[in-house]
């Protein structure tokens, strides 16, 4: 495809709060003070006035309608009532004592635990709410026709991306995955047209696993980059463009909600991909399923 085509979703696949969340690091300091305003009370931004607004973000009306503009609002009306729309769909957090669904000082065990697991499923939810079908399946086809799908990630995203390789590798696809950075540029040096690489950073901005993005990219395989904020500078070097939805919150700013909603979008691929070579993804694992049921504990052969 040409490499200008860049594919990725846009403000109208998911939920108001989640596009912009996702543009946070991309604005403005004082645009970024309105989207924090916004994003912690949806229902109460809906309410106030574009002078109000202004002054709870210590901020301009002429801010707050670039801050529209920069989220694809027309305007300040626009706005609104897109939040109005939010706020009436979003689910409220199980604890009321939880401003927010955060981690308020003083917690107690009980509602760190509802506040995590509040967070970590609306990271699943929210990430299945705002994925664009036409997109996911433009990069299924792509992994299902590749001569071999190369997987780049670091860190915790790391972990996603060897789980995304184990799975598509038992299915009988070639995918690779070099948790090396060397390694993972040399490798990318050697893909070519018909070919895939999939760089996981929840950030967009790990140096290692855009470089070698980038990489392949030039060499002309197809890019695919999963992040959770879409005007990342990963987003520069992929043609298409997979975003989760989670949100910070206290102590976590990497949280397992990132983890978990990058799962999310890897199983969507995984099952796709296997659904479209049913036959042979059944094939392979039966046949890997008995190699290693063989080696289990108790069941080795004599």
């Amino acid at each position: 495809m040409a490499k200008s085509a860049k594919v990725s979703a846009s403000a109208g696949s998911g939920g108001l709060i989640v596009h912009i969340n996702g543009l946070l690091p991309s604005l403005s300091p004082a645009e970024q003070r309105v989207a924090r305003l916004v994003v912690a009370d949806p229902a109460g931004a809906a309410h106030r006035t574009i002078t109000d607004l202004a002054t709870a973000a210590d901020t301009s009306e002429a801010t707050v309608i670039r801050f529209c503009r920069s989220v694809g609002m027309a305007g300040y009306p626009q706005l609104r009532i897109r939040l109005a729309a939010d706020a009436a769909r979003r689910i409220a957090p199980p604890d009321a004592r939880m401003a927010g669904g955060d981690i308020p000082p003083g917690a107690d065990l009980a509602q760190i635990i509802a506040t995590i697991a509040f967070h970590d499923a609306r990271a699943v939810e929210e990430t299945a709410e705002q994925l664009d079908p036409a997109v996911c399946e433009r990069v299924v086809a792509a992994i299902a026709a590749a001569g071999r799908t190369d997987v780049y990630g670091a860190g915790g995203s790391g972990v996603v991306a060897a789980d995304l390789q184990q799975k598509l590798h038992r299915i009988g696809r070639t995918v690779c995955y070099f948790p090396d950075g060397q390694t993972a540029l040399a490798s990318a040096a050697l893909l070519g047209r018909g070919d895939v690489a999939i760089g996981i950073s929840h950030t967009g901005a790990t140096t290692a696993v855009v470089e070698v993005l980038a990489r392949a990219r030039a060499r002309g395989a197809c890019t695919v980059a999963l992040t959770n904020f879409p005007r990342s500078p990963i987003t520069d070097v992929a043609d298409f463009v997979l975003t989760t939805a989670t949100r910070e919150t206290t102590y976590r700013s990497g949280p397992t909600a990132s983890r978990l909603a990058q799962l999310t979008v890897v199983d969507v691929l995984f099952v796709a991909v296997a659904a479209r070579g049913r036959a042979r993804a059944r094939e392979a694992l039966a046949a890997t399923a008995d190699a290693a049921d063989a080696h289990r504990a108790g069941r080795r052969r004599a």
